[in-house]
């Protein structure tokens, strides 16, 4: 059983026991996580789809927050000495699927 959610603008194809790495929850480590947003879930060999799909949910723990790689972010115009290096680390939140809620 698989199920598609939304969250931080982006979609993930989840199964229980995944770890994910998604944009940043204002939720404390150690607590669970409901996602209300299930645009797909495979039940017995049928999908179901919908935006959200009515009464289904997925249940996730919060194993930790963090932050990204570091990225560059370099611009430049050439012939008018005009430089700016600016340095970027994405937030983002560890979470363990534990139910898919049908």
């Amino acid at each position: 059983m698989y199920a598609v959610i939304e969250t931080g603008g982006k979609q993930y194809k989840v199964q229980e026991g995944d770890v994910l790495f998604i944009e940043k929850l204002s939720v404390s480590e150690g607590e669970e996580y409901t996602f209300d947003k299930v645009l797909a879930v495979s039940k017995d060999d049928e999908l179901l789809t919908g935006n959200p799909v009515e009464g289904v949910t997925v249940t996730a723990k919060v194993l930790g927050h963090g932050k990204g790689k570091k990225i560059i972010v370099f611009k430049y115009k050439p012939k008018k000495n005009y430089r700016r290096k600016q340095g970027h680390r994405q937030p983002y939140t560890k979470v363990q699927i534990e139910k898919i809620n049908v």
